[in-house]
């Protein structure tokens, strides 16, 4: 078994600009620099087999490069669970596009639907207990402008998920270009 997901690739300058913004949170759990991306669809555990299904699948989305933006930061969850910076798609849709393509061909090759609504964004930590408030707070509101220029999207990449101690590592196993 393999835990798969797809996702659009961050550029270098991009996660080390975003990893300098990374602390003041105690408790956080910071994701790794390296580990930083858009996530379009978190597949999970499948067989190999059907690891290549997906993989044949995954090969005939089409769709046209666009540009993405990061921009401001958020936090989803009720006590918040995970620290996010916002993305922003050229032209406008062109992600949740992407997104929609990418679950289609998933769908096609044998998974569930996805059940939940596709909220694109870098996932920058996660939080097990309650943050404290004020940190999280002053986190949210010094970064709330959070802008890095925008860069092109030309594909996507299906992501291994091997978890360990130290945190998750992620090997790109396919690439494939729009």
């Amino acid at each position: 078994m393999i835990r798969l997901f797809t996702a659009v690739a961050i550029p270098e300058r991009h996660r080390q600009h975003l990893a300098a913004t990374m602390h003041g949170i105690k408790g956080a759990r910071w994701v790794a620099e390296e580990n930083l991306h858009v996530t379009l669809r978190f597949i999970g555990e499948v067989d190999e087999d059907v690891a290549l299904d997906l993989d044949a699948a995954l090969a005939e989305v089409r769709g046209e490069p666009f540009t993405l933006a990061v921009q401001g930061v958020g936090a989803f969850g009720h006590p918040p669970r995970v620290l996010w910076a916002g993305v922003k798609a050229e032209p406008e849709g062109a992600l949740a596009h992407l997104h929609a393509a990418v679950e289609s061909a998933l769908v096609r090759a044998g998974l569930e639907p996805e059940g939940r609504k596709f909220a694109p964004h870098i996932t920058l930590a996660r939080f097990k207990g309650r943050p404290p408030a004020d940190a999280l707070g002053m986190f949210l509101e010094d970064h709330a402008l959070l802008t890095f220029p925008e860069f092109t999207v030309e594909g996507f990449i299906l992501y291994r998920s091997i978890l360990g101690h130290e945190g998750p590592h992620y090997d790109a196993i396919a690439e494939y270009q729009l």
